[in-house]
């Protein structure tokens, strides 16, 4: 399969290979990335051949008429999904950090409290608090190795001065697809504390055999303060194009969006929009599909051989290819965990802690790289912790 193989990366300027050992301490020659969540694999053929085109033409300008563009966003959500959505809807930011910025900026002022349910993913908080907003976390239940939510404790310790919520699903990085249910609970808690409810569903189409995504704009009484947000990037690996998707189907707040939007000068550039348009096909389906069986075994391997050592947790993975682990059993404190991965295993993870409150025993690893990769790291990480067998 062509997942078994993947370009070296390394000295591309690429920051998950080329930054690690400034950041972790792991030479690259010698080490496995595994922390930023971008994959290891060469994006889909129906994307190349758009760049190729792009190339063969020669010219590089403004992007006009976005119609095919936001056509294909549609029949994606409506084919992969099940969500009928409007052209109109529709704003491309420069990916979802981007978009979670502006949501920021368009719906709170200076001062306001966001909610997020942490741990999750680490750049939220990164932007709530650039923008001198509160970042309130409310944590999550770690109930056997599978996060749930607490809406009593949560209610409890709202005072009013919270403005938004911000809610990622499937989650990063525990990797648990929400019920309706429980997408139902998130959407009345918006409701009780006048809230905007930000749905971050980057991960939606990279569920496990057996799970369902389900869009939160499909849960009754919430468009009213609901803003969706989706992307190619994560999905067909194209992170670089720094394209993302807003999707507002309620006229007022599309409305202050679109003002924002409009007041700083924000328009997407063509490589994003033309990779976007030909990953939602046809073409880009049957890879996704391929992607995720792929992904699946993987997440076997790396689970079973974890779940082996003595004091580890791998957190059963729902949907997204980041596996989020528990040294908590081992006894060790967070820095000689993390020292035996990093230098002895030579294994750059994600540190748990930037990912908020509930993160300090984890780490993450990336498993989207050719199983091979996946083999090593976990023979690498047995040998690390082999005194505990």
């Amino acid at each position: 399969m062509t997942f078994d193989h993947a370009p070296d990366r390394r000295n591309t300027h690429c920051v998950k290979w080329d930054s690690m050992e400034t950041l972790y301490g792991v030479n690259p020659d010698e080490g496995i990335s595994m922390w930023v969540a971008d994959m290891e694999f060469a994006a889909a053929p129906c994307i190349q051949k758009s760049v190729q085109d792009m190339i063969d033409h020669g010219v590089y300008g403004y992007f006009g008429d976005d119609s095919k563009y936001k056509a294909a966003i549609g029949w994606w959500m409506q084919t992969r999904h099940n969500w009928a959505i409007d052209p109109s809807w529709i704003f491309t930011t420069h990916g979802l950090v981007n978009g979670t910025a502006m949501c920021v900026d368009a719906f709170t002022n200076p001062g306001d409290g966001v909610v997020l349910f942490t741990p999750v993913y680490h750049a939220f908080a990164r932007v709530i608090d650039a923008a001198d907003r509160q970042v309130v976390e409310c944590e999550l239940v770690n109930n056997n190795g599978r996060y749930e939510m607490d809406f009593t404790a949560y209610d409890a310790q709202m005072t009013g001065n919270e403005r938004m919520v911000i809610l990622c699903s499937p989650h990063n990085p525990g990797g648990r697809v929400w019920t309706k249910a429980e997408l139902q609970a998130v959407a009345a808690f918006a409701k009780r504390h006048e809230l905007i409810l930000v749905s971050d569903e980057i991960h939606h189409d990279l569920t496990m055999p057996g799970q369902t995504h389900i869009p939160m704009a499909h849960i009754d009484g919430i468009i009213d303060r609901l803003v969706m947000m989706t992307a190619t990037t994560k999905t067909f690996n194209i992170a670089g194009s720094h394209s993302g998707n807003v999707i507002v189907e309620d006229p007022d707040l599309r409305a202050r969006f679109g003002k924002r939007m409009a007041a700083l000068g924000l328009s997407a550039n063509s490589f994003g929009l033309f990779m976007a348009t030909a990953a939602y096909s046809p073409e880009g389906a049957a890879w996704v599909d391929d992607l995720r069986g792929y992904l699946n075994e993987n997440r076997k391997i790396f689970d079973a051989g974890i779940n082996a050592i003595p004091g580890l947790a791998s957190m059963n993975l729902e949907a997204t290819y980041l596996a989020w682990v528990d040294f908590a059993g081992t006894g060790m404190t967070r820095n000689e965990f993390t020292n035996r991965v990093q230098d002895k295993a030579k294994i750059a993870a994600n540190h748990g802690p930037t990912f908020g409150k509930g993160g300090d025993s984890f780490l993450r690893f990336n498993l989207g790289a050719p199983k091979a990769q996946i083999e090593d790291a976990v023979a690498r990480l047995q040998s690390a912790f082999g005194d505990l067998q």
